[in-house]
C-alpha cells in the first residue's frame, strides 16, 4: 500500500477521528513536569533501563500520572513546552524544534507506534510475543506426530501415563535487526504542522507493520529453519479457487481450528466474489465500513507479500510466535542535533513456529 492509498484507508480515517483536537478539559498539574530536564541524558537512562522515554517519565522518581489525568507524563512535557499537536492552530515542526527539540524523537516514536496500531492484524496472527536477551532463540519442539501417545484415556494399574514430549528445536532462530531510514531536509518540514508531520509518521509505522506481516507469512510458509514448513494441499483444479477448495482447507485443520486466512489481494477478490459468501448483511458491512466478512468463521487478512496463487490458513492460537530482542527505537541524538536530516528507526524481531500442524497452505496453481 502506497502513501496515497494509506490516506484513503479506513485505518487512517479512524486515527484522524480520534485525534481531531488535543485540547485538554480541566486543569493539569505541570509542577513535577517542570522540574524534569528532558535531554539526551534522559534518553540514555531510558535506554539503559530498557524503557522508552514515555515509560521512564512515568516512573515514581519522575512524573507518574495521577488517576484520571487527561495527559500522560510525556504529553505533560509537550504541554509545558507549548507544543500543540491538533486543533485549529497546531505547532509547526520549526516551532517544535525551537521550543522542545529534545521531545521530538519520542514524539516521532509514539506516532510511529500509532501507525503500527493501524494494522492490528499482526497481533491477531501471533500466538505469543516474547522478548529475549539474545539474538538467537531456540523454539520449543512439540512432538504431535502420534496423537495416541498424548490422548486422554483411563490409566490402568502399572500402565504408562500418556506423555506430551516437549524439547528444543535443533536449530536456533536468528533474531534479525531491521531498520528504516526516514530521510528528508529540514526545509521540507519546517513549515509543516505537527498534525501533518504525524500523518507521515503514521504511514511509516503502518508500513513497518505491513512488512512484518509479510515476514510472518514467510515463516508460516517456509518454516523457521527447523524443517517445519507448512503442509501444502492443492485446489481441485490448477488455476482456480472455488468454495469447495476452502472447505478442504477448513477440513484439513482437525484437531485445530481454521480461524484465519491470509492471501494476496487478487485471491481475496476471488473469495469475496464467491456466490456462497454473498450474504446481504456481509455485503452491507463491507460496502459501508470496509469490514471483511469471515468466510467459514475465519478472519480474512490481506498480505500482498503472499504469492498470488496461495491461501494461507492457520489457527493463530498455536501457529507462530514473535521473538523480539530490541523493541522499536529511533536514533534520538541525530534528530536532536541535526534538525532531522535523517531518522533511523530500528527493531530486532523474528518469527518462529510453535506447532507445525496449526498452519496449512492451499496452492491454487500447480503442475
Amino acid at each position: 500500500m502506497d502513501f496515497r492509498q494509506f490516506l484513503n484507508s479506513v485505518a487512517f480515517a479512524d486515527q484522524q477521528e480520534t485525534q481531531k483536537d488535543d485540547g485538554v478539559v480541566g486543569p493539569v498539574d505541570l509542577g513535577r513536569a517542570a522540574a524534569i530536564n528532558v535531554g539526551k541524558d534522559l534518553y540514555v537512562e531510558a535506554e539503559a533501563r530498557g524503557m522508552s522515554l514515555s515509560e521512564l517519565l512515568e516512573c515514581d522518581e519522575y512524573d507518574p500520572s495521577p488517576t484520571a489525568c487527561p495527559l500522560d507524563a510525556f504529553e505533560r512535557q509537550l504541554a509545558l513546552a507549548g507544543v500543540r499537536l491538533g486543533g485549529k492552530s497546531p505547532t509547526t515542526v520549526e516551532q517544535f524544534y525551537q521550543q522542545a527539540p529534545a521531545l521530538l524523537p519520542e514524539f516521532m516514536l509514539r506516532e510511529i507506534k500509532k501507525g503500527q496500531a493501524m494494522r492490528p492484524e499482526l497481533a491477531r496472527l501471533v500466538a505469543n510475543s516474547t522478548t529475549v536477551a539474545t539474538n538467537k532463540y531456540t523454539p520449543f519442539f512439540i512432538d504431535t506426530s502420534d496423537d495416541s501417545k498424548l490422548s486422554l484415556r483411563p490409566i490402568g494399574e502399572g500402565a504408562d501415563i500418556p506423555q506430551l514430549l516437549v524439547t528444543e528445536q535443533k536449530h536456533a532462530v536468528n533474531v534479525t535487526d531491521y531498520g528504516l531510514a526516514l530521510k528528508t531536509s529540514y526545509k521540507a518540514l519546517r513549515y509543516r504542522s505537527t498534525s501533518q508531520f504525524r500523518v507521515l509518521l503514521w504511514y511509516v509505522g503502518f508500513k513497518i507493520q505491513t512488512d512484518k506481516i509479510g515476514m510472518l507469512m514467510d515463516c508460516i510458509i517456509n518454516g523457521d529453519g527447523n524443517d517445519n514448513a507448512a503442509a501444502v494441499i492443492n485446489s481441485a483444479a490448477s488455476g482456480s479457487l472455488v468454495y469447495t477448495d476452502l472447505i478442504d482447507l477448513w477440513a484439513s485443520f482437525a484437531p485445530f481450528e481454521l480461524n484465519t486466512m491470509v492471501c494476496h489481494i487478487n485471491q481475496m477478490k476471488v473469495i469475496l466474489g464467491m456466490d456462497e459468501f454473498k450474504d446481504p448483511l456481509a455485503g452491507y458491512r463491507f460496502g459501508k465500513t470496509g469490514e471483511l466478512f469471515n468466510p467459514l468463521g475465519a478472519t480474512l487478512v490481506r498480505s500482498d507479500a503472499v504469492a498470488n496463487d496461495l491461501v494461507i490458513g492457520l489457527d493463530s492460537r498455536f501457529a507462530v510466535e514473535e521473538v523480539v530482542t530490541q523493541p522499536l527505537i529511533i536514533e534520538y541524538d541525530k534528530i536532536i542535533e541535526q534538525r532531522f536530516e535523517e531518522a533511523v528507526i530500528t527493531e530486532s524481531v523474528s518469527y518462529a513456529k510453535v506447532i507445525k500442524e496449526a498452519s496449512v497452505v492451499l496452492d491454487t496453481v500447480y503442475s
